[in-house]
């Protein structure tokens, strides 16, 4: 299964998941596998202002292009659309006695933030993204391929 920008979204199998799964921090396991979440103010994509991807600290997927990341106030990397639609799952979350749609890698299934309608033009979208739940990859240099299935960038 292909996203429309041509990426595989064909989950990790176990020993896939686990191989990825190895090297993470506490914080990148709590906030990617358990659902937490980082402080704010305190990521550190969140400052970050050079052109690239934003892609999945777990899977590499890209989840979000640095032109629609804005300064939203809220100490977190917000972004208004994500890379490619198909890229990012919504899954409604009524934890913490509120109702929110959380985002998730559509490929791994991990845990990025929150979805919230106060973003703007054109969506009036805020992704509400943790940095742990994220790499980083400046244009130009190679996207990551941690399953070695030969995605590309458009």
């Amino acid at each position: 299964m292909s996203s429309t920008t041509g990426f595989d979204l064909t989950a990790p199998n176990e020993d896939e998941r686990a191989r990825l799964e190895v090297n993470l921090t506490r914080e990148e396991r709590d906030v990617l596998l358990h659902h937490g979440t980082e402080a704010p103010f305190c990521g550190g994509l969140l400052d970050n202002k050079q052109d690239g991807a934003y892609c999945c600290r777990l899977c590499g997927l890209p989840l979000f292009r640095a032109k629609t990341k804005f300064e939203s106030g809220t100490g977190w990397p917000s972004f208004f659309a994500p890379f490619d639609p198909t890229h990012v799952v919504e899954v409604r979350d009524d934890s913490h006695g509120m109702i929110r749609i959380e985002t998730r890698c559509a490929r791994c299934g991990s845990h990025q933030g929150h979805l919230f309608p106060d973003g703007p033009p054109p969506t009036r979208n805020r992704y509400c993204i943790n940095s742990v739940s994220l790499s980083f990859v400046a244009n130009g240099e190679a996207m990551p391929d941690p399953l070695g299935r030969g995605d590309y960038m458009d």
